[in-house]
């Protein structure tokens, strides 16, 4: 599937306006559609499938120098572009992946590869710990890049400010931030160190364009200030997990969650949004999370720890959902 990363809306006057104009009429803005139930196998391989999984020999063509972990982009055997990244993140993002995808958002095509060799790299900076002279890496996440999209990088959105404010959809985003515990929502007030964006995805009869969390790296940890929050952390995410669901007042749901613009995530959000998104969350498997975890480069014991409390904190959200559960005021 083809995609297109566009430009903020918060960007400035004129920008909005072109922007307005690239995104077509409002039907055809999306943030959420209905998901069709996930295979095993799909857990393994994620949006991309098997078929498009990262396929070696690789060959250096860049360091990619965006963002702050270490990357560079290459080509592998059939000539698809990747960029590579390593460090911290490189787990994180393979299973949220998995997870979007099997709840409605919108996932990119990514993997975990445990190990592998880039041929011709050179002239690294950042990323020269990470990759030997003899081109030899190890713990790596591939995304798949689009050459035919177009990147209009102050294109963002904000959790206060987007076409779908009130709606289950917007809900059911915030409230899969939280479960993953995705401490780093940033959005458009944060400029360019936003992790939002929209994506343009062709088909026929028009394009569409989907309003995504585009960075899912600090996830599966813990959530909070800046000396405690950690990611792909099991004992920290199996520790926060019985404060995940704090109670419930007046029919809305009371979170332990703290992150960037951490209110703005948990505000509002209603046992009815619950209800509205548990289908989804409740058909996943034990078994589908693991091999998740697995595949994005768990140990089988560290997945099973990160599969029971991902499973706990669904059992607390169909607690609430069924009118038992945690306290209510």
């Amino acid at each position: 599937m083809k995609r297109i990363v566009i430009c903020s809306l918060l960007a400035c006057c004129a920008t909005a306006g072109l922007a307005a104009a690239n995104l077509g009429a409002p039907e055809n803005r999306v943030l959420w559609r209905e998901p069709r139930p996930m295979s095993d196998a799909a857990w393994v391989w994620g949006p991309g499938g098997r078929e498009h999984a990262p396929a070696p020999p690789f060959r250096f063509v860049k360091e990619n120098m965006g963002g702050t972990n270490p990357k560079v982009n290459v080509r592998d055997a059939r000539g698809a572009l990747w960029i590579v990244k390593f460090g911290g993140e490189v787990h994180t993002e393979v299973f949220a992946a998995r997870l979007l995808e099997a709840t409605g958002f919108d996932a990119e095509p990514v993997y975990f590869v445990e190990r592998g060799t880039i041929a011709g790299a050179h002239g690294l900076k950042r990323a020269k710990p990470y990759i030997a002279k003899d081109g030899r890496f190890r713990n790596a996440r591939f995304k798949l890049r689009d050459e035919n999209g177009q990147s209009f990088s102050q294109y963002k959105w904000s959790w206060v400010d987007n076409p779908f404010l009130g709606s289950r959809e917007l809900s059911a985003l915030r409230i899969l931030a939280m479960l993953a515990s995705n401490w780093d929502t940033k959005d458009a007030r944060d400029g360019e160190g936003s992790n939002t964006a929209v994506f343009q995805h062709p088909s026929v009869g028009g394009s569409f364009y989907w309003y995504a969390v585009s960075d899912w790296g600090s996830t599966f940890g813990s959530w909070g200030g800046f000396m405690k929050r950690s990611r792909w952390d099991a004992a920290a995410y199996e520790k926060q997990t019985k404060d995940f669901v704090k109670r419930v007042v007046d029919g809305t749901v009371v979170w332990g969650f703290q992150g960037k613009h951490g209110r703005d995530v948990s505000e509002g959000i209603t046992v009815e949004d619950v209800r509205w998104m548990l289908p989804y969350l409740s058909r996943i498997t034990r078994d589908q999370m693991i091999a998740g975890f697995v595949a994005s480069g768990a140990r089988p014991e560290t997945a099973a720890r990160f599969a029971h409390a991902l499973r706990n904190r669904i059992a607390q959200l169909e607690r609430i959902a069924g009118a038992s559960g945690p306290p209510t005021e």
